[in-house]
């Protein structure tokens, strides 16, 4: 497998309720080479009475690593609550912790771009060394990947870069395109998946997002069209995240949602991007 873009499987594709030595097993018997966390997954191993240490002890224990770190939100208003302002220290924490370079960014508030570019701005500054991956998502206040790129060219940060998902890309009813080489050089890491031909209703896509997604290549939106876009254009991702946030999958089990997911994942590189299964 690529060392230069691991597969990995993003921390909401095996929901929130699960141990942490269960969520790495379940990843690293499927054939993942690495898995995902959210802040508060990882404060939830904190809380099972495991320390640094015995989280490090765990992955090298089933030789795999933590390869995507998320989320930070609200990096955009004027009074941030603590809640939102310790958990961006968090994610930088994990990202020392784990040795991975770039944190996924999301912002579900609208503001211009002028604005919001300031503010990512500010957060890059707070950042330092560590890239942050803004993810443009259809119900958010960067619903689309033109108005996300603006903003993180707008914003003037060697460290702003973007997440694409296929997901939201398709839901934002873009035609997957060729990227230019500027656009290409901003994006850090992509997240693949698939969805149904028919969307949710947009009072609700967000519902959509977080229960029913589907695996790689498995519905109506040609995650190979995707994958190949991003070929295309050039780009090396740090990460191949793989996030199927799905109930019905889930419900299945851990094993299940792992080796489903992988398989598929698997099945679409051999389709569009053999390179990185060598």
């Amino acid at each position: 497998m690529s060392k230069e873009s691991p597969i990995t499987i993003s921390s909401w594709t095996l929901g929130e309720t699960c141990l942490f030595e269960d969520r790495v097993k379940a990843a690293k018997e499927a054939g993942y080479e690495g898995i995902g966390l959210r802040a508060e997954t990882y404060v939830d191993a904190l809380n099972e009475g495991l320390t640094d240490q015995d989280i490090l002890a765990i992955l090298e224990k089933y030789d795999i690593k933590v390869t995507e770190v998320e989320y930070i939100v609200q990096w955009a208003e004027e009074h941030r609550s603590y809640e939102q302002k310790y958990k961006e220290q968090m994610c930088f924490h994990m990202c020392r912790l784990f040795n991975v370079g770039h944190i996924n960014c999301g912002l579900m508030e609208n503001y211009s771009i002028d604005y919001t570019a300031q503010k990512l701005k500010e957060l890059c500054g707070r950042a330092g060394d560590l890239i942050i991956g803004v993810e443009p998502m259809p119900y958010s206040g960067l619903p689309d990947f033109d108005k996300a790129y603006a903003v993180v060219d707008a914003s003037g940060c060697d460290n702003a870069m973007l997440i694409l998902d296929t997901w939201h890309w398709v839901r934002a009813d873009q035609p997957y395109r060729q990227l230019t080489a500027e656009q290409a050089a901003k994006v850090i890491s992509i997240q693949i998946n698939d969805a149904y031909d028919r969307p949710y209703a947009a009072a609700i896509l967000r519902d959509e997002s977080m229960h029913d997604r589907l695996a790689p290549g498995t519905g109506a939106k040609d995650t190979v069209g995707f994958v190949n876009m991003i070929k295309e254009a050039g780009i090396t991702p740090k990460v191949i995240g793989v996030e199927v946030i799905s109930d019905a999958i889930l419900a299945q089990g851990l094993d299940y949602a792992s080796q489903h997911t992988y398989d598929n994942t698997v099945k679409v590189l051999k389709e569009a991007w053999p390179e990185q299964l060598v």
